[in-house]
């Protein structure tokens, strides 16, 4: 606002002793106006925000945030997370670690997997639990036994006893895999770690993460259990020994390309007979 001596503004500044010059801005001094809000980000920041997760593809926008602030760029997570997301990237990748379903894939031929299956007697109505191994390279399930009473001591022996019925294909497994259930112990875990076999414990009431030891339990209920009356301990045996004996030896799986779990060679093709030229062609009947 420009002031003139003349004016009445200026009347009254000289009337209070203030001499002004012939013009002068009384607002000079004060600052300009401004925009309300945080102030906007430099384009030189946006772009090395950028860059920082394209050549880091496993940071997150709170990584990206730290690097920044590290470097002198005091900028809040959040507006890290809108310039990421603004730009169509993730602004919260994944681990750099492989997905759970990847790591079993690619390391199906190393881990061995183990679960409990509970089966009740028709007869005494008491519960008997079956332990049972799985190994994912190949499908092949192991019955290791069947108590009323899985004491420390049984769930030690039958892994001994695993362990000396895979001999050789025991130096190829490197992982066991079982859920966080009681009935394992110490000792139990000592076995494996012998043989130089990693512990992976799967998350707590997460069943689809030991889905194929799951799912052969499952099969073994399904198949076996729910259509056959259970006598007494020795009858579990005889019957879940001859059904595992069974899968191992015949049932396809598609994860070997229909092959079973104790072959790897494919089945010879059936040899298929035309009889067309053998068929009996029957003439129509006539009275003449």
């Amino acid at each position: 606002m420009d002031v003139v001596p003349d004016s009445v503004v200026g009347q009254f500044l000289r009337g209070l002793g203030i001499e002004l010059p012939a013009e002068i801005d009384v607002f000079s001094s004060f600052p300009q106006h401004r925009r309300p809000g945080r102030p906007s980000i430099a384009r030189t920041v946006k772009q090395l925000i950028l860059s920082l997760a394209k050549e880091n593809s496993t940071w997150g926008h709170r990584r990206i945030q730290g690097e920044l602030v590290r470097l002198g760029y005091p900028i809040a997570p959040s507006t890290v997370w809108e310039i990421l997301h603004a730009a169509g990237i993730d602004p919260a990748p994944q681990g750099s670690g492989p997905a759970w379903r990847q790591f079993l894939t690619v390391q199906a031929h190393g881990i061995l997997a183990a679960d409990f299956l509970r089966l009740d007697c028709a007869v005494t109505l008491k519960r008997l639990y079956a332990l049972v191994f799985i190994e994912h390279g190949t499908c092949r399930v192991h019955l290791a036994g069947v108590t009323a009473d899985p004491t420390g001591q049984w769930k030690v022996q039958q892994a001994r006893n695993l362990a000396a019925a895979l001999d050789g294909r025991m130096d190829s497994l490197c992982f066991l895999l079982r859920d966080r259930d009681s009935k394992y112990t110490i000792a139990f875990d000592a076995v494996f770690e012998a043989d130089d076999v990693e512990i992976l414990l799967s998350p707590p009431r997460a069943p689809r993460a030991n889905a194929i030891c799951e799912r052969a339990v499952g099969t073994l209920r399904r198949e076996v259990l729910d259509r056959v009356l259970i006598y007494n301990e020795a009858h579990a045996v005889r019957v879940l020994t001859e059904y595992v004996q069974r899968c191992n030896g015949n049932r396809p799986h598609q994860f070997r390309q229909q092959l079973p779990p104790d072959s790897n060679e494919p089945p010879v093709p059936a040899t298929v007979t035309d009889l067309q030229d053998h068929r009996i062609r029957r003439q129509p009947y006539s009275e003449d």
